[in-house]
């Protein structure tokens, strides 16, 4: 499933070519998204918020897509063939000059942007790690959302992958970052000091600031999807383990640098 810093570069990539411009024809596949409503609008804004894609009318209307585990976003010019079937494109926008393609996208929703603060996927998100406005208080609040008493049973590797804890962390970066804090990814939340937490939502938020910023693939991995391999820090053979959630998830350590109480 795409993270939060896959996100923020989609919003990158289209913003120059979306922003600014009217909407000249508009189409969904899924049922229910009227998006014939924003024909005519002008695009305000391209943004990420977590795992989410935000466009945004000068109308007053928000259009949300989430790419689930097999989504993603295309740019084209007018007429230029497509590198998947039409059949597979969930939602198509063109505005002068460019076609912006989301195919296989779970979720298309259109709504007012003034219902924004109720709706009941993006009120409930945690701080966003790539939030440019980032402050302490986002920090505190990260930490409080972790620490809730209804994470307090569970693995800190389930609790950084919720959402509703801290936006924008997902599987790759998820491993990533317990590597590079040395935590055991098994370990209880409740079992975790504040200063740990505190270093995970950093070292976080550092790694997704630094995909962001390089090309995709730039990155040595040094546990995710290297299970049965050496650990690049001490030779130890990487470990992996399915993450009992709603969407199957791997986890993967060093059983020697991730020790309990290492």
């Amino acid at each position: 499933m795409p993270e939060g810093d896959t996100l923020a570069r989609i919003a990158i990539a289209l913003r120059p070519y979306l922003a600014g411009r009217v909407v000249t024809a508009a189409r969904a596949r899924l049922p229910g998204p009227q998006v014939s409503r924003i024909v005519g609008q002008k695009i305000d804004a391209v943004d990420a918020a977590g795992k989410n894609l935000l466009i945004k009318f000068d109308g007053g209307l928000e259009l949300r897509t989430h790419l689930g585990l097999h989504g993603s976003w295309h740019r084209y010019r007018p007429g230029e063939t497509w590198r998947r079937p039409p059949s597979r494109a969930a939602l198509v926008i063109e505005v002068p000059g460019a076609v912006a393609v989301c195919f296989d996208a779970p979720v298309v929703e259109l709504f007012e942007s003034r219902a924004a603060a109720i709706h009941p996927t993006l009120r409930a998100l945690g701080p966003d790690l790539l939030d440019e406005d980032w402050s302490p208080d986002d920090a505190a609040e990260a930490r409080r959302r972790l620490r809730d008493p209804s994470r307090a049973d569970g693995t800190i590797s389930e609790a950084l992958l919720d959402q509703r804890a801290v936006a924008g962390i997902g599987n790759i970066w998820r491993n990533e970052t317990l590597f590079a804090e040395r935590v055991d990814p098994l370990a209880r939340v409740r079992d975790l000091d504040e200063a740990t937490i505190d270093r995970l939502v950093q070292t976080a938020r550092r790694k997704l600031q630094a995909s962001v910023a390089t090309r995709p693939g730039a990155f040595q991995m040094w546990v995710y999807r290297r299970s049965g391999r050496p650990c690049r820090r001490c030779g130890t053979l990487i470990r992996s383990a399915p993450l009992a959630t709603e969407i199957p998830r791997t986890t993967y350590w060093c059983p020697s640098c991730q020790a309990p109480g290492a």
